[in-house]
């Protein structure tokens, strides 16, 4: 491969893993935004706790496996301890 186009591929990761503030309450990735979008997962005005309820909901809820939205849940899990919980 040429070096633009692992240069470019890198950005393209860089960017889809960067934050972004969707209201007061959460930060989500351009990955995790456009998972929750494929399931139909409103986001925009929920708390952090809000979304991570939803999503277990439907992942209890489902008899498929749906590893994408496990691993968004366990993703936004893990940032609501280190950034919410108070240490």
């Amino acid at each position: 491969m040429n070096k633009e186009l692992i240069d470019r591929i890198d950005k393209e990761a860089h960017d889809s893993l960067e934050l972004t503030k969707i209201n007061d309450n959460l930060y989500l990735s351009k990955k995790q935004i456009d998972v929750l979008d494929r399931y139909d997962i409103e986001y925009k005005s929920k708390s952090i706790d809000s979304l991570m309820f939803e999503i277990d909901e439907i992942l209890n809820d489902s008899y498929d496996e749906l590893l994408d939205l496990e691993d968004i849940a366990s993703e936004i899990s893990e940032f609501n301890y280190y950034h919410n919980t108070k240490k």
